[in-house]
């Protein structure tokens, strides 16, 4: 199916009408058409996602064409700096940002997770605050994943939305007040390669999943949520810099003008999850500000971007076990301090992260050390000054809210501590020295939760609870660097043996004896993509990329 899409100089056209041309830019849809995709990829929706690609596509791949470049600088010695370019931004004290939108004034927990039915509806009954509608780390992004989900949604947002399980168990919001949703689309760096888009020249490119994700989901739900008293709210996943997130700003712009909609009502919340943007946290505030809500603190994705950025300068920047690596050591407290200080000099809320650790109700031991465990977490970002803070299950929702309520009381947000006292230099966020050792325990732990994720992601299953931590992309990467980095630099555990190809070769065999198999299980599918990502010389931006390219593409 082929849709093109409006001239560039063609008047815009309003919601429910198909937008066409004989020539010129258009959407090729080359994945199969499953029960109900018709609903969400209609004539008029994809015409939307063309001009989105028409206008916005080159100036993505410029952006990630910047990525490398200062992967290439960082590896090659230049660390990252607070720019002087864009100094003024930062010393121009009366600018603030949008911030909260109607439902988005009270953010003390927010709940994460993927799009499916029943994950949907369990969040919707949560009793959070705001629900993180996931269609970013913790989905994997098969075609009926990555549709399945705006289905979910759009279900959802009507108040339509029902699931029976495989076990005949049915499901159904019955929350009186749900959650304020979301949306987290995509990065830049994803592609949809169920969709492509021809442009104006006849190249045929893969579409954008940051698009393709943002654009259904506002195409089929932006007056929706406005008439329910809310609006089209969305998380923005891995960005690297000021000029990323201004490309964000000009899409809600173009999309809010295309529909009609008042500008700035989108609002957007930004993930502070890579080591660059880490940098620019004012400048990204400063270009999102018609439609910034606030920034979080994405935790494990700024651990992975740690490792990928200085995977190849030196022993010194080698972390131990991943399990040391905790919100307290000197690079994490850092970033953490900065982006709370940042948000609320300029009116913007801060949102904490996401603790691994989850409750097993089948296990009341492993239950009661999670909950002490993400108490604690909480309670010291409620006391560095976060507004709000993320959970992975429901059940850890009372402990997240007692945290915050003990300092926020009837207070919305924290955004008057400005934390002037907090004084974040360069070399504080580069600051990586933790003083623990590599053991062999952690070389092992790392193999067994990457395979056993992306095991389960080849499923169709993004988020997995693995020896009672929730793991998604994020972690898996983690996981999978540290072992590469390890190798490449040589390391010895404390336990004096040498971190080898071979050696991590023993260890992916054991896990894979050790493995309960069963039918249609993708253990050694999962097995070639770690070596490909783990152990090779070459280093994979991203271990979803090639695990996507070759494994997830679904064809009639």
């Amino acid at each position: 199916m082929t849709i093109p899409a409006a001239s560039p100089t063609a008047p815009i056209r309003t919601v429910g009408t198909a937008v066409a041309a004989s020539e010129g830019p258009a959407m090729h849809i080359t994945g199969p058409m499953h029960e109900r995709f018709g609903e969400i990829l209609t004539p008029a929706a994809v015409a939307f996602l063309t001009e989105l690609h028409h206008r916005f596509g080159g100036r993505r791949h410029d952006r990630l064409a910047d990525r490398m470049r200062r992967r290439f600088e960082i590896g090659n010695g230049h660390d990252p700096r607070f720019r002087d370019d864009t100094r003024h931004i930062r010393d121009d004290a009366d600018w603030r940002v949008a911030g909260a939108g109607p439902g988005l004034e009270d953010r003390r927990v927010e709940i994460t997770g993927p799009t499916d039915p029943k994950m949907t509806i369990n969040a919707l009954n949560s009793g959070a605050n705001v629900w993180l509608a996931d269609q970013e780390d913790a989905t994997s992004p098969t075609w009926r994943n990555v549709i399945g989900g705006q289905l979910t949604l759009r279900d959802a947002i009507r108040g339509r939305l029902t699931h029976t399980g495989d076990d005949g168990r049915a499901y159904r919001v019955t929350a009186g007040r749900t959650p304020t949703i979301v949306m987290r689309p995509r990065g830049w760096h994803l592609s949809e390669k169920h969709l492509a888009f021809t442009d104006r020249t006849g190249r045929r490119l893969d579409a954008s999943g940051s698009l393709v994700d943002f654009g259904l989901y506002f195409f089929h739900n932006a007056q929706a949520l406005i008439d329910a008293g809310r609006g089209p709210y969305f998380y923005l996943a891995k960005i690297e810099s000021s000029e990323e997130a201004k490309l964000w700003n000009d899409v809600f712009t173009f999309s809010e003008e295309y529909f009609g909609i008042p500008r700035g009502t989108v609002r957007a919340t930004v993930l502070i999850e890579t080591l660059p943007a880490a940098f620019e946290m004012e400048e990204i505030l400063f270009e999102l500000r018609e439609h910034c809500a606030g920034l979080n603190a994405g935790r494990w994705d700024y651990i992975f971007s740690i490792i990928k950025n200085y995977r190849g300068r030196g022993a010194r920047f080698v972390l131990p076990d991943r399990s040391e690596v905790t919100m307290t050591v000197p690079f994490m407290r850092a970033y953490t301090e900065l982006l709370v200080q940042t948000c609320h000099k300029r009116g913007a809320y801060a949102i904490g992260g996401m603790s691994a650790f989850i409750p097993n109700r089948r296990d009341p031991e492993a239950t009661a050390r999670a909950i002490e465990r993400v108490a604690a977490d909480k309670k010291r970002e409620a006391g560095d000054g976060f507004d709000g803070t993320w959970v992975a299950h429901p059940d850890l929702i009372p402990t997240a809210r007692a945290e915050f309520d003990a300092v926020l009381g009837d207070r919305p947000n924290q955004l008057g501590r400005e934390r002037a006292e907090v004084q974040v230099q360069a070399e504080d966020l580069l600051d990586v020295h933790i003083g623990r050792p590599i053991t062999s325990e952690g070389v092992r732990d790392n193999v067994s939760v990457a395979i056993r994720y992306i095991e389960a992601w080849l499923r169709g299953i993004g988020a997995v609870a693995i020896d009672n931590l929730m793991e998604d992309a994020a972690t898996a990467e983690i996981s999978r660097s540290q072992v590469w980095q390890w190798i490449q630099q040589g390391q010895i555990t404390a336990e004096g043996t040498p971190i080898t190809v071979e050696h991590v070769e023993g260890l992916i065999g054991d896990e894979l004896a050790g493995s309960t198999r069963f039918a249609g299980d993708r253990f050694d599918d999962a097995a070639e993509v770690f070596r490909e990502v783990a152990l090779r010389p070459e280093f994979p931006a991203f271990l979803t990329l090639p695990a996507y390219a070759r494994f997830l593409r679904e064809t009639d």
